[in-house]
């Protein structure tokens, strides 16, 4: 499912026009990305919860040259699904 797909089902099921459920959408994935970057937490209940993760400076290899690099430390966005939610993927 894409966001255009997204949008149809969220304007099918909660009964909005599609450009309504179009900025509902977006202002909710807009507000998740914007916390997120702030290294704010959002849990949603139920759902799940995104953060922010820190990845520590770590050696790496090439694969052109097999060379060592250093790879540097990095903020990686991050989801831990919810109870409720891997309780209906896994029925």
């Amino acid at each position: 499912m894409n966001k255009t797909e997204l949008i149809a089902a969220v304007s099918e099921t909660a009964g909005l026009s599609k450009k309504d459920a179009e900025n509902a959408v977006s202002a909710m994935l807009k507000t998740i990305v914007d916390a997120v970057a702030k290294e704010e937490k959002v849990q949603i209940v139920g759902f799940g919860t995104f953060e922010c993760r820190s990845r520590s400076a770590r050696q790496g290899r090439d694969p052109r040259t097999n060379a060592m690099i250093e790879i540097p430390a990095s903020k990686v966005p991050a989801f831990k699904p919810g109870k409720a939610f891997k309780d209906v993927v896994n029925s």
